[in-house]
């Protein structure tokens, strides 16, 4: 493995706008870009890289991401962090000898960026991209409706369920060749976190999203990530990455 650190995806010297690339002893390699959890709050691009063993061992890519966070950050800093990460790989990938197979993907906050980038297409935008051009996202334990944080941001209660601009299930309109996805919830989440995921789900079946372009997880007798330290998680990932591949 080829460990890479700290390149500056955004041009500055920011510690939170820094990724680190777990690469393959190999070439042609496809990649995965993810986002950590944290709440928006908290979080590394250097916890639980161990975690990931499982895909770099199958010759896939690792990168992972800081992106701001608060109380130094406001909404919607980290989703343009993250997609300016997106475009930096998308950009130099080949110079390290990987292959334009890119997917994208986090867990809890990490996976509710995800969620933004993928259904609200502004944020990719300046970088002329869009969702079409990477070739799969993970959505892991995310939430779909506005943030708990991004409420508490706003002064509101941060259990309140809120879909307005902020939330990605609000921008869900019909299917127009969007990637695959990956989504993975627990079914002992957090409060309220099984249900709006299954709430998405049905948004984007309602939407004419392909049944077969979305895989669903459902971690049984599990708490909120509590499986994403395990080889089960690489597993569930590498599977996604070579059905799309299959295909």
């Amino acid at each position: 493995m080829r460990t890479i650190q700290n390149i500056a995806y955004a041009g500055t010297n920011n510690e939170r706008q820094l990724l680190d690339f777990y690469l393959p002893e190999t070439e042609n390699f496809k990649t995965f870009v993810y986002f950590h959890g944290g709440g928006l709050e908290a979080g590394s691009k250097g916890e639980g890289i161990d975690e990931f063993a499982g895909l770099i061992d199958k010759n896939i890519a690792v990168a992972r991401v800081n992106y701001r966070l608060y109380p130094f950050a406001q909404f919607p800093d980290f989703i343009r962090d993250c997609a300016a990460s997106l475009a930096w790989v998308k950009d130099h990938i080949k110079e390290y000898g990987g292959s334009d197979t890119i997917f994208a993907g986090g867990s809890s906050a990490g996976g509710y960026i995800a969620m933004m980038l993928y259904f609200d297409k502004k944020y990719l935008a300046p970088f002329h991209l869009s969702p079409n051009d990477f070739a799969g996202f993970v959505f892991d334990a995310g939430q779909p409706t506005t943030h708990f944080n991004v409420l508490r941001e706003r002064g509101e209660d941060p259990r309140r369920v809120i879909i307005d601009d902020c939330a990605p299930i609000f921008h869900i309109n019909d299917y127009s060749g969007e990637p695959p996805v990956l989504v993975i919830v627990s079914d002992d989440d957090m409060q309220n976190r099984y249900e709006q995921t299954q709430l998405l789900l049905s948004t984007m079946n309602h939407f004419g999203y392909p049944k077969e372009n979305i895989a669903f997880q459902l971690m049984e007798n599990s708490e909120h990530c509590s499986y994403c330290s395990q080889p089960i998680f690489a597993q569930m990932i590498y599977d996604f990455i070579e059905k799309r591949n299959a295909r």
